[in-house]
C-alpha cells in the first residue's frame, strides 16, 4: 500500500478490490511502536474513530515494515462498537440533561463526567467498559432503592440510561465472545483481547495474507518440511478440525519468518527492483529472466546490507534473493505451494480476496489453506500468465489455459475472469510431478498391477491406437506420459498439445527423438497459434512417427482419427480424453465431437483411469479400472453389438485389476493382431502370453528391488527407459541363440535379473 502524499500517522485510506471488498489501510509507517489492537488502547480507539468515519469495510490493515491484517470477524467486532458509540452519542444523546438526570448540579456534573468516561472507555477498552457499566448499574439500583419519593424519578431515569447502555453493549459480538475468557478478569487487563484480535502478519513486499495461527479445536495429523534442508525451507502442518469434513493445510514459508532487519532490506530492495520491471517481451524466456533477476537481487541485497553495516551470510543472501524474485517477477506464495510434492491441485476462487486458497493432497483430498490471496497479487499473476503464454486474457477472451515452469516445477494453469466469472479472477493449477511418472511408480502406488502394466507395454510395443480415458484428476496425462517411456528411443515421437503437460523435455533429455507441437486451445480465439486439427495433419506430413495427443477436446478429434486410420499399423497413436467408461468415450467421440462411427473403430484400446473412494468417503485413490479393446465387426452401437470387450476389469474388493476370460483364453483380437505381425508368435498363444507375463515380471522385479535395496531412483524415468531398452536387447540376444526364435521368459527374465543386480551394485557403490 502506497499512501497519498501527506497522509498523517493514523491516517487511513479505503480501497475496493475487484471482488467488491473494501479494505481500510491505516498508516503506521512512522510510528515508533508495532501497532496492535490487542495490546494498545490508543490503537483500538484510533481504529474505532476511523470506522466511525468510514464504516463500510471488511478488513483492516496496519501498514508498517510489515502489514498487520485483521479479518472480517475482527473488523466486525470494532464496526459494531463504532456504530454503538455513534448511536449512544447521536441518537440516544447519552450526555444530554434528559439522560444524565440528577437532583443537584454537583451530582449532574459527576454523572456527566462518568458517562463521558464510559463513552471514551468504550472506544479504548469495550470489555472494561462493560464491566464498569455493569458495576454502575448495580450501584445505581442501590441508590434508587434508598431514594426519597421526591427524588426517585431522577434516580430511575438515570438507572434506565445506564441499563440501556449496558443492554446495547452486551448485544455486541465482541462482548458475547469475550465471555468465555472473562473468568478472573482484572479491570483494564488486555489479555482478553489477545484471544479475540490476532493480526495476520503480512510482509510489506506482498499483499497476500497468511494466517499464522493454527485453528482452534484442531488435531495435528502430519507435519513435514518442503525444500527441506535448503535456505528456502517451509513448514507444512496438516490438521483435522472437529466437525469439518475438510483437512486444514497450514504452511509457514520462509518469508514469514524473517527478522525486522531482513524485512527492511527486502522492502528497500523491492522498491529498487520495481523500477526495473522486465519488459513484456522478456517474459518469452521466463527462466533466463528469473536467473538474471536472481543475480541482480543477490548483488542488490548485499550492497544494501553493506550500506547499513549489516552482516549477511551466504544462505540468508540466497534466501532473500529468492524471496525477492518470487514476489517481484514471480508468482508469490503459489511458488511455495508448488514446491510441495504432495500437492496435486491449487485453486483460488472468486472473489479472490475473501476466499482462502485450496489445495488437493491425494491422501487428504481437498484441503483449506491458511493463505488468503489478495486482489493486487491476483492481478499481477494474471498479467504474468498472459505474458508468458502469449495468449490473451480479457473480456473477449475470459479463459486462459497455459503452463507454468519454475526450475524443475511444472504445472498447468487455468485462469478465468469476467464476464465468465462475475466476481473476477479465479485460478486453478494442476501440478505435474517433477520427474515423469513411470509404470513401476504406478505399480508401487497401486494405480495398476504389474501384469496389467505388462499388457499395456505389449500394446505400446505393438503400435496400437490407444485412448486413456477418465474423469478429471484421474491421472490420464500422467499415465500417458508413463506409456511414452515404453516407446523405444530409436522411434521418433511427435506430440501435439494445447497446454504443455506431457514430460517432453524430460524424455528429450533421456535421448528420445521428440518433436513437440503447441497448438491453439479449444477455449481460445488466438489467431497466432495453429488450430489443433491442422497441427495433427501437419504431423502426418513430418514423416514416420509415433503420435501422442495431449488431450482430445474438440474438432481436432477428426484429425486424430484420421491419423489413427493412417498410422495404426505403423506406430503407436495415443491420447487422453474425458470419459468414465468405454461407452462414455464412444458417446463423447461420436455424439459430442461428431466423429463417424466407422472412424471410431480406429481405436484399438481404451484404458480407463478413475478415482476410487474409500468407504468413509474421506480418502480417494487413483486406479486403472478398465482396459477394453474395441472390435471392428459392429455397425451402430458397440455396447449392443458386443463391440467392447474387457480385457482387464477392476475388482473393488481386491483393489486390483483382474484379467477377464477373453484375455486369459486368447480371445483378444487386438493381441492376436499384434502377434500376427511378429515372427514366431502367429498362432502361438502361449508364446504371446509368455511375453505379456515377462513384461509384468520385469516391471515387478524393478519395484521389488527398489524397495529391498532402498533405491527409489530406479523407479524413475531414466532407469525405466534403460530397462525398456535392455528388455529388447536381451530379447534379441535370446532370439539369436534359440532354435525357435522366441524370447522366452525362462531365459530373458534371469538375464534381466542379472543385469539389474549389476546395475544395483554400481549404484550402491556410488552411494557408499
Amino acid at each position: 500500500m502506497i499512501f497519498k502524499k501527506g497522509t498523517p500517522l493514523y491516517g487511513f485510506e479505503v480501497e475496493r478490490d475487484e471482488g467488491g471488498v473494501n479494505t481500510m489501510y491505516v498508516n503506521y509507517l512512522t510510528a515508533g511502536f508495532v501497532p496492535s489492537i490487542a495490546d494498545s488502547p490508543l490503537v483500538m480507539m484510533k481504529v474505532i474513530d476511523s470506522l466511525i468515519e468510514s464504516p463500510n469495510v471488511a478488513k483492516i490493515v496496519f501498514v508498517q515494515q510489515r502489514n498487520y491484517s485483521y479479518n472480517l470477524k475482527e473488523t466486525n467486532y470494532l464496526i459494531q462498537i463504532s456504530q454503538l458509540y455513534v448511536h449512544l452519542t447521536k441518537q440516544e444523546k447519552m450526555l444530554s440533561l434528559q439522560k444524565v438526570t440528577a437532583v443537584t448540579q454537583e451530582e449532574f456534573a459527576r454523572r456527566y463526567d462518568h458517562m463521558n468516561y464510559l463513552l471514551m472507555l468504550l472506544k479504548q477498552d469495550p470489555v472494561a467498559c462493560y464491566f464498569e457499566i455493569s458495576r454502575a448499574v448495580r450501584e445505581q439500583k442501590a441508590v434508587t432503592e434508598r431514594a426519597a419519593r421526591e427524588t426517585k424519578i431522577y434516580e430511575l431515569n438515570y438507572l434506565a440510561t445506564l441499563e440501556k447502555f449496558k443492554s446495547l453493549l452486551e448485544n455486541c459480538e465482541l462482548i458475547k465472545d469475550s465471555s468465555e475468557y472473562s473468568q478472573n478478569y482484572v479491570l483494564k487487563d488486555r489479555t482478553i483481547y489477545q484471544n479475540l484480535f490476532v493480526a495476520d502478519i503480512v510482509p510489506n513486499f506482498t499483499f497476500t495474507r497468511l494466517v499464522s495461527g493454527m485453528p482452534a479445536n484442531a488435531e495435528i495429523v502430519e507435519q513435514y518440511k518442503i525444500a527441506s534442508g535448503s535456505y528456502d525451507e517451509s513448514t507444512v502442518t496438516i490438521l483435522k478440525i472437529k466437525d469439518d469434513a475438510k483437512f486444514f493445510y497450514h504452511i509457514i514459508p520462509p518469508e514469514y519468518a524473517l527478522t525486522e532487519e531482513q524485512h527492511e532490506l527486502l522492502n528497500l530492495a523491492r522498491n529498487v527492483l520495481m523500477e526495473h520491471k522486465p519488459k513484456e517481451e522478456e517474459y518469452t524466456d521466463p527462466e533466463r529472466t528469473r536467473q538474471v533477476f536472481f543475480n541482480i537481487s543477490k548483488d542488490l541485497v548485499q550492497e544494501l546490507a553493506n550500506n547499513k553495516g549489516m552482516k549477511i551470510n551466504f544462505d540468508d543472501l540466497n534466501k532473500l534473493a529468492k524471496i525477492l524474485v518470487r514476489h517481484t517477477i514471480g508468482f508469490g506464495l503459489i511458488e511455495v505451494l508448488l514446491q510441495d510434492n504432495s500437492i496435486q491441485d491449487i485453486s483460488m476462487n472468486a472473489p479472490i480476496s475473501v476466499n482462502p486458497a485450496f489445495v488437493r493432497v491425494p491422501v487428504y483430498d481437498d484441503c483449506v489453506t491458511n493463505i488468503y490471496p489478495s486482489q493486487e497479487d491476483a492481478d499481477s499473476w494474471a498479467a504474468k500468465f498472459r505474458m508468458t503464454s502469449g495468449r490473451p486474457l480479457d473480456e473477449a477472451n475470459p479463459v486462459l489455459d497455459t503452463d507454468l515452469k519454475i526450475d524443475n516445477i511444472r504445472a498447468r494453469a487455468a485462469i478465468i475472469q469476467r464476464p465468465l466469472s462475475p466476481h473476477g479472477l479465479a485460478f486453478s493449477l494442476r501440478k505435474h510431478r517433477e520427474n515423469p511418472w513411470t509404470l513401476p511408480l504406478f505399480i508401487k502406488n497401486k494405480m495398476i498391477d504389474s501384469f496389467s502394466a505388462g499388457l499395456i507395454s505389449f500394446f505400446v510395443d505393438g503400435a496400437r491406437t490407444i485412448l486413456v480415458a477418465g474423469t478429471r484428476s484421474a491421472g490420464k496425462t500422467s499415465f500417458l506420459g508413463a506409456m511414452m517411456l515404453g516407446i523405444l528411443p530409436k522411434y521418433r515421437i511427435i506430440s501435439v498439445e494445447d497446454t504443455l503437460e506431457l514430460p517432453i523435455e524430460e524424455l528429450r533429455d533421456l535421448g528420445y527423438d521428440i518433436l513437440r507441437m503447441k497448438v491453439r486451445s479449444s477455449l481460445s480465439n488466438v489467431t497466432t497459434e495453429m488450430d489443433a486439427s491442422e497441427g495433427i495433419r501437419t504431423s502426418l506430413r513430418l514423416g514416420d512417427s509415433c503420435l501422442i495427443m495431449g488431450e482430445v477436446r474438440s474438432k481436432e478429434a477428426q484429425a486424430l482419427y484420421e491419423a489413427m486410420r493412417v498410422g495404426a499399423l505403423a506406430n503407436v497413436v495415443a491420447g487422453t480424453i474425458h470419459g468414465a467408461s468405454p461407452y462414455g468415450v464412444f458417446d463423447r467421440v461420436v455424439n459430442d465431437l461428431q466423429i463417424p462411427i466407422t472412424s471410431f473403430k480406429a481405436t484399438d484400446i481404451i484404458i480407463v483411469a478413475n478415482v476410487v473412494k474409500s468407504p468413509d468417503g474421506l480418502s480417494s485413490f487413483r486406479r486403472i479400472t478398465q482396459v477394453t479393446e474395441v472390435r471392428k465387426h459392429w455397425t451402430k452401437d458397440p455396447l449392443d453389438e458386443a463391440g467392447f470387450v474387457d480385457l482387464l476389469k477392476y475388482n473393488v474388493e481386491s483393489d486390483k485389476l483382474e484379467p477377464t476370460g477373453d484375455l486369459i483364453n486368447g480371445d483378444s483380437e487386438i493381441v492376436k493382431d499384434i502377434a500376427s505381425n511378429v515372427k514366431g508368435w502367429a498362432g502361438d498363444w502361449e508364446a504371446v502370453w509368455d511375453n505379456i507375463l515377462l513384461r509384468g515380471k520385469i516391471l515387478q522385479e524393478v519395484v521389488d528391488v527398489a524397495e529391498k535395496e532402498n533405491l527409489p531412483d530406479i523407479l524413475e524415468a531414466q532407469f525405466n527407459s534403460l530397462c525398456s531398452t535392455m528388455l529388447h536387447k536381451i530379447s534379441e540376444e535370446v532370439i539369436a541363440e534359440s532354435e525357435d526364435n522366441l524370447p522366452k521368459s525362462e531365459k530373458v527374465f534371469p538375464a534381466f535379473q542379472k543385469w539389474l543386480a549389476g546395475e544395483v551394485k554400481k549404484r550402491k557403490r556410488v552411494l557408499e
